[in-house]
């Protein structure tokens, strides 16, 4: 209460007001009144006549401004809240109070509890406010949007190597499709790609984190800001070049469902691959090959839409030019280039200075200029270049002229000649 004419009311009360001011002003029955309010009659009889001795404050509740009746004592609260500062400061509520109880006799909620310590300035239990996830409905179509991701777990259980899966999982149909590697990497993912296209076809986009796998960490170049585009990985450029969307996820819980697919395959598929012996990469793609139709039809789910809206997969040529990792190299005056610590030897002739350099997944190489394929050698051994042969100077005597050498004879006039000139 404000003031002799103000009241505060809560919305509950403010309606009571509205609705009792209706029947005062005979426009409603008491009875409907009461159905608007959810009382009895009786109760909206006691209401009017309160009303008419205080008027609306009359609705106002009776124990507001007053000490609870369920309130704890002062002097419980004062002990308990010198217990935690001596012995529990750095308890949260809940195990404070459980502590409180079990060792000290005191009953106190942990609800009542936080209230105290909140009350007193006590705040190092909140929680840290988390960022609002909205939910995100499944995509319509099968092919629509592929969630892909590598999971880095002890899979062999110490039978085998220590191995990656690289999984694919559908947004629309949660079908599954995973290969097992030794790491996670260009290679893994451009062959676990390969062989996903080659059994559905390719998707319209790729789900994917920011692992230098997929996302590039350089810096753009003064060519790309220019040009308004960011720098590719060796995966996204393969990507793109098959007119795949690559986005990236900026959490784990934006990929929640590949993420939720590896703790259903840590526990189940790790024990599987334990029943059936599995103890190398090799035996275990091939259990997967009969594994992963099996978990599909079981966990699968019907699309929204029944389009598939993977594309026709690409011939094995197309596949192998862009999952490739592809490197520019110079080209030398005698035609030969420098990749990786070797040198290539070009038999044809080419008017160039850069060529391309492109790894095939299988290991091979291949080099191209302006999409022609270049015949080449590796030239095993480094020419040795041939020993130089240096000249060592001898010392020379110094030559001494003859007695009789026209060095050693005396142009000047005698000296007794000049020794008498100077007498005189």
């Amino acid at each position: 209460m404000v003031g002799e004419d103000r009241v505060i009311m809560s919305g509950k009360e403010l309606r009571r007001v509205h609705v009792m001011r209706q029947v005062l002003g005979k426009q409603i029955t008491q009875v409907k009144a009461g159905a608007l309010l959810g009382l009895t009659a009786r109760q909206v009889r006691r209401l009017l006549q309160r009303v008419r001795q205080e008027g609306d404050r009359g609705l106002m509740h009776r124990g507001r401004g007053k000490p609870s009746n369920r309130r704890r004592p002062e002097k419980l609260k004062a002990k308990v809240l010198m217990l935690y500062d001596k012995q529990y400061g750095d308890f949260g509520p809940t195990l404070a109070a459980e502590k409180l109880a079990e060792r000290h006799g005191l009953a106190v909620s942990a609800e009542t509890l936080r209230g105290w310590l909140l009350a007193k300035g006590v705040t190092h239990f909140r929680r840290r406010k988390r960022p609002h996830r909205a939910w995100r409905a499944r995509k319509a179509h099968v092919g629509e949007l592929v969630q892909l991701d590598g999971s880095h777990h002890d899979w062999l259980e110490g039978r085998g190597p220590a191995c990656v899966l690289m999984a694919y999982i559908d947004d629309a149909s949660s079908r599954v499709f995973a290969r097992f590697y030794d790491h996670e990497g260009t290679i893994p993912a451009m062959d676990s790609f390969q062989h996903y296209v080659q059994r559905y076809g390719l998707p319209l986009a790729l789900y994917a984190d920011q692992h230098t796998t997929y996302q590039s960490p350089a810096e753009p170049t003064v060519e790309e800001q220019l040009a308004g585009t960011k720098p590719q990985s060796q995966f996204g450029r393969a990507l793109s070049e098959l007119g795949v969307e690559l986005i990236a996820a900026h959490s784990p819980q934006a990929k929640g469902r590949v993420e939720r697919l590896f703790r259903t395959f840590q526990d189940r598929l790790s024990k599987e691959l334990r029943l059936a012996g599995i103890a190398t990469l090799e035996d275990a793609n091939r259990f997967l090959e009969e594994y992963l139709p099996c978990y599909n039809r079981r966990f699968a789910v019907p699309p929204a839409q029944a389009a598939d809206l993977h594309r026709p997969k690409p011939t094995d040529r197309e596949l192998a030019r862009s999952l490739c990792i592809k490197t520019t190299r110079c080209l030398r005056k005698d035609f030969t280039i420098a990749h990786q610590g070797r040198l290539y030897q070009i038999h044809d002739t080419v008017r160039a200075t850069h060529v391309q350099v492109e790894e095939q997944i299988d290991g091979t190489l291949r080099l191209t200029h302006q999409g022609r394929s270049l015949s080449f050698h590796a030239i095993l051994a480094r020419p040795v270049p041939a020993a130089e042969v240096t000249t060592v100077s001898r010392s020379r005597r110094p030559i001494q002229p003859a007695a009789d050498h026209p060095w050693r004879k005396r142009w000047l006039p005698d000296r007794g000649q000049h020794a008498a000139a100077a007498g005189t």
